[in-house]
């Protein structure tokens, strides 16, 4: 979808895209009015008036701009396009493109205007024009628009007669209109068979006074520039069935006059004679130039027009010529459609230009498509392809082109038997008796459309023209464009058997799913998480299971919910209104509003959504008391946890674009800590391995170099991918790395659905990779195509064009728009992707929504994304700053001790954990017989807030970790290894009850194994049953202390200590590189085995040592 079509009424984002650092803007936006250049317009006509517009549109937000329009007419502008529609009306009200409250209505001098009145002289050197009236009217900018004049025969004897008219003005109709009242009964003819000529034929007819109307034509058909000879032909018996006599091969060579010097008929050249007493000329037009020509401004010299270069530019510096007045490359064009792309070059280069590359104007599309005397007529591209030859091939094209006709041999035939046809193909369609007619022309391998015609059905029109517009290569055979596509078999995605495994995290099969559904057991998509715990690990089987879910419901008769969980009968979706509309800013504020239960503590599925919600509309610090409990193991620590229970770290690096001094405050902070380095598709460093207890220490180092949070731990922006655009490509045509650098700046630490992750490209080569991504642009010459609701992942997805050839300027409000309706609107842990694909009419409706604002809401969903972006903060610089949220970032509640849980394997220089075991451990934890027990304290009451959510702590006792729960005033305690994978990090489980069971349990931050806290069934796993875990009596004294009720340390070590279930190397399953690697020894420049590539070389390691100054002797350096 065009955006300049799509979204007249486009209301830009605040703030213009600048071409360079916002602190060093030094333009003043919008501009004060003694800093505004004044452009001035001659001419008001489609093309003036469409530049107007455009301009304004663009410069909305900068006002650089005040406009002086100046039109011949008295009329404001009006639809010469539509004059036929006059004779039915008469009202020149009813042609204007715009009221008069428009032009009024404009405010703060953007925009004057002078009717009736020419400007008689420009003069360049002092920048000022002179009007009729006398007034001079000074320009920076002047842009000449004059249009263009009718042509008349002036050889012709009686050209001058009266009764002989043209077909241009409302004037021009107006006059025909009132002597045509004298002619009642006699013949009116039109002179020219082209689309002029065929349109002041319509108009004599609706005049409904002539007794007969004649078309002279002298070629053998008509729009002889738009048909060849078949479809010609075709249009000539249409319109002769609806009244038209149509003379062909006919030339008038004399106008015949009465003693009143009024046309009585013509003699042709032929000698041939006809009665008429009306004659209007429709062939052709000449450029209006004159008034350049007296400014000594260039013209051309055969056909006329000012003559304009790529830019628009006359001869003269800041004076521009666009429309049917203008010449470029020796031609001037007569429809409206190269003249408005004109209006769009010029108005995106005073304007947008700033921080993109100029436009350039180029061969326009001269594609039609009209309705004239009740006909469909439509042509495209380049429709004389086959008989003039292709102007221009498809690339692949000319490559095949340049190699034939080479040898001597080629020559000769060349001269003898005359040039090879044109490398184009025709296929045709005509149906006389439906009075249909297409043909289409293709290059030779049917590869690409070229152009065509159509005569009768043209619906097919707006899809054809863009394939020879953007020379896409066709994926269908050519006769699909005549004849339709052949039926065939649809797949269908349900025919899945019920042991086909949905859902890998938890091994789920679809019978697992519809099992629960056809029971009874599960009545939500929310119960059916529970039950199966399908969904609850990565989410990336959640629209497969919704798809199971709704079928088999669907079969059963019974209503689809989509509550969030068991403990809310509202969607995600439903949530957010009710939080916002409520202003509700607590899980116990929404669990009391909202929730089945007002005193729940929710569960796994329903806290991390709320968590985003809240985010999303509050944007407080997610470690702080009231929202940590809400929050996932990753949001918790602002870190990925990883298989080990370390973290990973990623600083921002916005766009991708980082300086050397930043990458070594990266590089000796990964040296520094030992972490494992990896570049991540977003074009950032991920560093892997980061002990829970150091992560303060690392992200101080980090920002006190200059980084910030990138976000990667939550369900937020996490990249703006980009190439370099212009920056440094030859190729570009955008500032890529300045676009994405800024979309990445706007759009940082808002919490959404799911993560988000855009990409902007520079030109059509696409290196970001923008069309895969939830949002991404695509540089054209226009702006920016804006691609939505992309994805790779497990299930992947093309993104769709959303607005085409968008200004930079509102990239911005378009994309608040549509985040922020995503993020009101979608489902938990839904992507873009799927978004889109469920709402109702998909990407249109969306468009709709977005661009058009259907529902109303386009202001409000910019109000609301420009009050969030406010709110930002780093949230490891505040977790820096803030000794209180510190307290969380240690390893042990009760010591500061530390522990490994896994060993380390080096690989390729780095480090990295061993390998999960491939099976759990299935000894029974829960019913172990303990020698003895006795209360221990083991760690101070003060480490635990009371909050709705719950707060857990882990702790050590000898060798062993153990995880301490306090939930609504009663404290819980259990082992702190999960026995699935043998991951230590139970006490940064997410706490669920089901209030009816009086049941609650911890939900392991791994892999969402379930283990029951309390009553008989404390120890069990809910979902998987081979596995459980040890349950400790636990309670708070007096003193401030918590005691929990232990065996020996020894014993207790000797069942549960770390040593003891440490994975170590070798215990996993080998990825098999084995005879891979065999076969690369000995190959030269192979990462594993090779230090450097020069016969001497240092190495990495040996190298950055000696840069740095940490060589074996010596003292200083880096602190590594």
């Amino acid at each position: 979808m065009s955006w300049a079509d799509s979204s007249p009424g486009m209301q830009a984002g605040k703030v213009p895209v600048s071409g360079h650092h916002p602190e060093e803007e030094s333009d003043q936006y919008p501009r004060p009015p003694d800093k505004r250049q004044a452009v001035v317009v001659v001419g008001l006509g489609m093309v003036g008036i469409a530049f107007i517009e455009k301009l304004m549109k663009m410069d909305e937000k900068r006002r650089e701009y005040d406009i002086v329009v100046i039109g011949e007419e008295p009329h404001l502008a009006y639809n010469r396009v539509g004059l036929t529609s006059f004779f039915q009306h008469r009202k020149a009200e009813n042609l204007y493109l715009n009221p008069h409250e428009w032009y009024s209505g404009k405010g703060d001098g953007a925009l004057n205007y002078h009717l009736n009145t020419i400007v008689t002289e420009i003069h360049p050197s002092q920048k000022v024009v002179s009007t009729s009236r006398g007034d001079t009217v000074p320009y920076d900018i002047l842009v000449l628009a004059t249009g263009s004049d009718a042509l008349i025969p002036r050889h012709t004897p009686g050209h001058d007669a009266k009764g002989v008219f043209v077909y241009r003005t409302i004037d021009d109709l107006e006059k025909l209109i009132a002597y045509a009242d004298g002619c009642k009964g006699s013949t009116g003819a039109v002179v020219g068979g082209g689309l002029l000529g065929l349109e002041a034929a319509k108009a004599m007819m609706d005049l409904e006074t002539f007794g007969k109307v004649k078309l002279i034509e002298r070629n053998r058909w008509v729009l002889s520039r738009q048909l060849d000879a078949d479809a010609g032909g075709m249009v000539v018996e249409l319109v002769t069935k609806l009244g038209l006599d149509v003379l062909l091969s006919k030339r008038v060579g004399k106008i015949e006059v009465d003693g009143e010097n009024a046309v009585k008929g013509v003699v042709f050249e032929d000698g041939e004679r006809m009665d008429c007493k009306c004659l209007m000329f429709g062939i052709g037009i000449k450029a209006r130039d004159e008034l350049a020509r007296r400014s000594s401004i260039k013209c051309a010299d055969r056909g006329g027009g000012i003559v304009i270069d790529p830019n628009l530019m006359t001869s003269h510096k800041d004076v521009y010529a666009i429309g049917e007045c203008a010449s470029w490359e020796s031609q001037t064009y007569g429809l409206i459609a190269p003249g408005i792309e004109m209006a769009d070059v010029l108005a995106f280069n005073l304007t947008q230009a700033k921080v993109h590359t100029t436009r350039k104007f180029k061969r326009p599309d001269l594609s039609t498509k009209l309705k004239l005397l009740g006909v469909e007529v439509a042509s495209f591209g380049d429709f004389f392809a086959d008989r003039d030859g292709p102007k221009d091939l498809p690339v692949r094209r000319i490559a095949t082109k340049k190699n034939a006709g080479d040898g001597p041999q080629d020559k000769l035939r060349s001269i003898t038997d005359g040039p090879p046809p044109p490398p184009v193909k025709a296929l045709t369609y005509k149906d006389p008796f439906s009075a249909v007619y297409k043909k289409y022309l293709f290059t030779l391998d049917g590869k690409y459309l070229l152009g065509g015609m159509m005569i009768g059905d043209t619906k097919d029109f707006v899809k054809l023209v863009p394939m020879v517009k953007y020379q896409k290569q066709l994926e269908v055979p050519p006769s699909e464009f005549i004849i339709g596509a052949s039926k065939g078999d649809d797949d269908d995605a349900s025919d899945l058997t019920n042991d086909t495994q949905i859902c890998s995290c938890h091994n789920v099969t679809k019978g697992d799913v519809a099992k629960v559904v056809q029971d009874g057991s599960c009545k939500s998509i929310g119960d059916v998480k529970s039950c199966t715990k399908a969904g609850t690990g990565c989410g990336g089987c959640m629209p497969l299971v919704q798809s199971i879910f709704n079928a088999e419901m669907k079969a059963m008769g019974t209503e689809v919910l989509n509550h969030l969980c068991p403990h809310f009968a509202y969607s995600r979706a439903d949530l957010f209104n009710i939080i916002y509309v409520k202003k509700l800013k607590t899980f116990a504020d929404v669990m009391k509003e909202c929730g089945k239960e007002p005193e729940s503590v929710g569960c796994e599925a329903c806290k991390p959504t709320l968590a985003s919600i809240l985010a999303s509309l509050y944007n407080q610090h997610i470690v702080d008391k009231p929202l940590q409990g809400l929050q996932e193991t990753n949001d918790k620590f602002l870190a990925n946890i990883q298989r080990n229970g370390t973290f990973s770290v990623i600083p921002r690096v916005s766009a991708g674009e980082i300086t050397a001094d930043k990458l070594i405050v990266i590089g000796n902070v990964a040296k520094k800590y030992g972490l494992y380095c990896k570049i991540t598709g977003g074009q950032r460093i991920d560093m892997f391995g980061a002990k829970k207890q150091d992560l303060i220490s690392i992200w101080t180092e980090l920002v006190n170099g200059g980084m910030e949070s990138g976000h990667a731990y939550a369900k937020s922006l996490r990249t703006v991918k980009s190439c370099v655009g212009t920056t440094w490509c030859r190729f570009g045509i955008a500032d890529s790395v300045g676009m994405a650098v800024r979309l990445e700046e706007r759009y940082k630490s808002i919490r959404s659905p799911h993560k988000l992750k855009g990409g902007v490209s520079g030109c059509v080569r696409e290196c970001a990779e923008a069309q895969n991504k939830d949002f991404g642009l695509i540089a054209t010459e226009k702006g920016y195509n804006v691609f939505v609701g992309g994805n790779g992942g497990a299930k992947p997805r093309h993104s769709e064009l959303l607005a085409k050839d968008v200004p930079p300027d509102d990239v911005v409000p378009i994309l608040d728009r549509y985040l922020m309706f995503y993020m009101r609107t979608a489902d938990k842990l839904q992507r873009t992707a799927r978004w889109v694909e469920q709402l109702p009419g998909g990407i249109k409706y969306l468009r709709e929504v977005v661009l058009e604002d259907k529902l109303g809401i386009c202001a409000e969903l910019e109000k609301q994304m420009q009050e969030l972006i406010g709110t930002f903060f780093c949230e490891w610089t505040e977790v820096i700053n803030n000794p209180e949220r510190q307290k969380s970032f240690r390893q042990f509640g009760n010591t500061d001790d530390t522990l490994d849980t896994m060993e380390k394997v080096d690989e390729r220089g780095q480090s990295r954990p061993a390998y999960w075991p491939s099976e759990s451990v299935k000894e029974d934890f829960r019913g172990t017989q303990w020698s003895q027990l006795t209360w221990q304290p083991i760690i101070e009451a003060s480490n635990f807030a009371d909050t709705p959510a719950g707060s857990s702590a882990n702790v050590k006792r000898g060798d062993t970790q153990l995880a301490v729960f306090k939930i609504k005033g009663k404290w819980y305690a259990m082992q702190q290894m999960c026995p699935h994978k043998r991951t230590f990090a139970m006490s940064e489980g997410l706490i669920g009850d089901d209030i009816a069971s009086n049941k609650l349990w911890v939900s392991c931050p791994f892999h969402k194994r379930n283990f029951t806290l309390n009553g008989t069934d404390a120890g069990k796993c809910g979902n998987d049953e081979e596995v459980s875990v040890a349950i400790f009596p636990v309670e708070e004294r007096d003193d401030g202390w918590v005691y929990l009720k232990l065996p020996p340390v020894e014993e207790l070590d000797a069942r549960l200590g770390t040593s003891k279930w440490k994975v170590l190397k070798g215990e996993g399953k080998d990825p098999g590189f084995a005879r891979m690697d065999e076969k690369m020894k000995g190959l030269k420049g192979r990462k594993m085995f090779e230090a450097s590539h020069l016969p001497n070389g240092e190495g990495a390691k040996v190298a950055a040592n000696r840069i740095v100054g940490n060589d074996e002797g010596e003292r200083g350096g880096m602190d590594w």
